[in-house]
């Protein structure tokens, strides 16, 4: 029984972080996608430096997010691919280190540099610039990992995010 609760708390967190994901990406939808984006969102990748069951979570989120996407399909496979490999580095490159503020260091270096697959995207699907649109997406990805590492520096006291 302890077995099948637990199961269930684990599913339902991942549920409610990629509901989170969604929602906040919804709410500036305008904002989320494109060539010069803000994806406040993005701020909880810092999720995966604490708990590797937020990479299904973040995945999943930005897979649903993305199929209001005007890249269409290519988005939702795509994004939610880029997602998946840049949260997992960042797990695994954090999982090393104990101070979260270093773990949140990793994730923020992490994805920014690998916002270059949203940018490749752009470039292929909507013939953009690949630098131009590299250098505003990864400005976009860093100030939203930044706002997301103050929250979750400030959580992190007060809440064990590794359970």
């Amino acid at each position: 029984m302890e077995k099948a609760q637990s199961k269930s708390t684990e599913i339902a967190k991942i549920g409610i972080v990629a509901a989170l994901y969604v929602a906040l990406t919804m709410f500036i939808a305008p904002l989320s996608y494109g060539a010069v984006q803000l994806r406040l969102a993005e701020g909880f990748n810092h999720l995966t430096v604490f708990n590797k069951r937020y990479i299904a979570a973040l995945t999943v989120g930005c897979a649903i997010a993305n199929i209001t996407s005007p890249l269409g399909i290519v988005d939702v496979i795509f994004g939610a691919l880029g997602t998946l490999v840049m949260t997992s580095i960042s797990y695994w490159i954090a999982k090393h280190i104990q101070n979260p503020i270093y773990k949140m260091t990793v994730s923020t270096v992490v994805c920014t540099i690998f916002s270059w697959s949203v940018a490749l995207e752009l470039n292929i699907v909507s013939h953009l610039p690949f630098w131009p649109t590299y250098l505003t997406v990864a400005s976009g990805e860093l100030i939203s990992l930044l706002v997301g590492m103050v929250i979750f520096t400030a959580l992190s006291r007060r809440i064990d995010l590794s359970k």
